[in-house]
């Protein structure tokens, strides 16, 4: 086991009263591993609506007034201190035997244009093992084709320009991974959330949210990580979606400067909480 101290702070800056929605907190599922919760603050104080969206996901909204708002949040959670889950036996299930609530992610969505890359996927990964060992094969190849580097983050970029440039960060590597899986009619969703860096080796990168996937495999979900493409532990799923459009950290309703982003995910010991 290990245990984990999480958060971030935000600050953005408003010329006008701005609408915001804000998808900020550890995931329904880790409920029963939270040691101290990870409760949205802001300042100035402001009232804050909670709803949980279509995909499950816990959202916060907010009208940010004019001027600086700081937004955080600094909670502790406990996890397994196990790597992500290999599990190389489980197989793909034909479509006709899928459960309805896991085909939506076998279409296309904003960000994973499984018309375009359809022919792409199934030249690349038709002859490669079916079930984990084809979604390892798509892992494997999207690790090795993009390059990583924080120059190359657009907010518009989509599986398609992700192929074609060969660059990108956390969220495209899941994006062209999901895309991938989806041609090969194999459902997968995009995740977000944060990923330590125990078991890593330095140096470390700023610290930052992750993006990963879920694939749908043996009649249950597993995770995949293109962009490190080795099991990793700490990871802190906050959110899920058909790609990343589903799960922005903020979605804001007029023009605002984000003058500050800091994010943790820093191995604690229990007995000093």
């Amino acid at each position: 086991m290990s245990t984990l101290r999480v958060g971030y702070e935000l600050v953005y800056e408003c010329p006008q009263p701005t609408p915001m929605i804000l998808m900020l907190n550890i995931h329904h599922t880790r409920v029963a591993d939270i040691i101290v919760p990870d409760t949205l603050t802001t300042t100035p104080a402001v009232p804050i609506a909670v709803y949980d969206d279509a995909f499950g996901n816990r959202c916060s909204r907010i009208v940010a007034p004019i001027g600086e708002i700081r937004i955080s949040a600094d909670g502790v959670v406990r996890d397994t201190g196990v790597p992500d889950i290999v599990a190389d036996w489980a197989q793909q299930q034909l479509v006709q035997d899928l459960p309805e609530e896991v085909l939506v992610f076998l279409l296309g969505s904003r960000y994973c244009e499984t018309d375009k890359l359809s022919q792409v996927a199934w030249n690349l990964f038709g002859y490669s093992p079916t079930g984990w060992g084809r979604v390892q094969a798509i892992c494997d190849f999207v690790h090795r084709h993009v390059a990583f580097g924080y120059e190359h983050a657009n907010a518009t970029k989509s599986a398609w320009e992700v192929f074609n440039q060969g660059q990108g960060v956390c969220r495209d590597y899941a994006h062209l991974a999901v895309t991938f899986c989806r041609c090969m009619n194999i459902p997968a969703r995009y995740c977000t959330g944060y990923l330590s860096d125990i078991g890593t080796l330095p140096p470390y990168g700023v610290g930052d949210f992750a993006g990963w996937f879920e694939a749908f495999l043996g009649g249950q979900w597993y995770t995949f990580d293109p962009r490190n493409n080795v099991p990793r532990l700490g990871r802190v799923l906050m959110a899920r979606g058909r790609d990343a459009s589903d799960v922005p950290i903020s979605n804001t309703f007029g023009f605002n400067t984000l003058n500050h982003f800091k994010v943790w995910t820093d191995e604690v010991s229990e007995a000093s909480l």
